[in-house]
C-alpha cells in the first residue's frame, strides 16, 4: 500500500509540474498509458494522480475519451485570489505562531534565499524558494484543513504566473514581498505575517490585472 501511494504521490507531483510549466498545454487530452509510460509509472498511480488534479481543476476527466487539461481562465483567475487572501492570511498567522524552530530555521534561510533572488532577478531560483514557502507554510500553519484547500488553488495560480511573468511581473518586487512573509513568520510575528500576506496577494492582484490588459500600467 505505501509504495502505490509513493508512487501515486510522484506522479502527482510530476504531472503538476509539467502542467504549470505548460509541457502539458492547455486543451490537450491526454491518455493514462501514454502518461504512464512518459512517467515510467504504472498505470494505478497515474490515474490516482489524475483524480486529484481534476479535483484542482488542472484537468477533466472525460470518460471513454481521455484526460483534458483545462483552459486558463482569465475571468476566474480574480475569484481564486480572493479565496487565497483569506487562506494564506490566516495561514501565515498561524504559522508565525505555531512554527516549530526548525521551521522557522527555513523560513529564515528562505527569505534570504528570496532576497538574493530579488538582488540578482534569478526567476529559477525564486520559483524554487516560493514552491519550497508554499509547502512550509502548509506545514508550519499545523492546520490540516487550510492546507488541504490552498494545495488545490496553488496549480492554478502558478500556472498563471507561468505563463504571463515574464511579460507583467516585477520578479525583484515578487521576491522581496516573499522574503518579508518569510521572515516575518520566522520572527513570530501573527501580524505583521498577516499583513505581509495581504501586501503579497495585493501585488498578484495587480499583476494579474495587468496580465489581462497591459494598457493599464501605462
Amino acid at each position: 500500500m505505501g509504495t502505490r501511494e509513493s508512487l501515486a504521490d510522484k506522479a502527482y507531483k510530476q504531472l503538476e509540474e509539467m502542467i504549470v510549466t505548460l509541457q502539458l498545454e492547455p486543451g490537450a487530452v491526454l491518455a493514462e498509458l501514454e502518461l504512464g509510460e512518459r512517467l515510467q509509472i504504472g498505470r494505478t498511480p497515474i490515474r490516482e494522480a489524475l483524480h486529484r488534479l481534476a479535483r484542482e481543476g488542472l484537468v477533466m476527466i472525460l470518460p471513454r475519451k481521455g484526460i483534458l487539461v483545462i483552459e486558463i481562465n482569465p475571468s476566474k483567475q480574480l475569484l481564486l485570489l480572493e479565496v487565497r487572501r483569506e487562506l494564506e492570511r490566516l495561514m501565515a498567522r498561524t504559522a508565525a505562531v505555531r512554527s516549530t524552530d526548525a521551521e522557522r530555521k527555513e523560513f529564515r534561510r528562505i527569505a534570504k534565499g528570496m532576497q538574493q533572488a530579488a538582488g540578482k532577478n534569478d526567476d529559477v531560483k525564486f520559483m524554487r524558494h516560493d514552491s519550497e514557502l508554499n509547502i512550509l507554510i502548509a506545514q508550519a500553519s499545523h492546520n490540516e484543513y487550510a492546507a488541504r484547500a490552498i494545495q488545490a488553488i496553488q496549480g492554478l495560480s502558478r500556472r498563471f504566473w507561468y505563463v504571463h511573468y515574464k511579460q507583467a511581473a516585477d520578479m525583484p518586487l515578487c521576491a522581496r514581498l516573499h522574503a518579508e512573509l518569510a521572515q516575518r513568520i520566522a520572527d513570530g510575528d501573527a501580524t505583521g505575517a498577516a499583513k505581509a500576506s495581504d501586501r503579497l496577494v495585493d501585488y498578484v492582484e495587480d499583476f494579474t490585472r495587468l496580465a489581462f490588459n497591459p494598457r493599464i500600467a501605462a
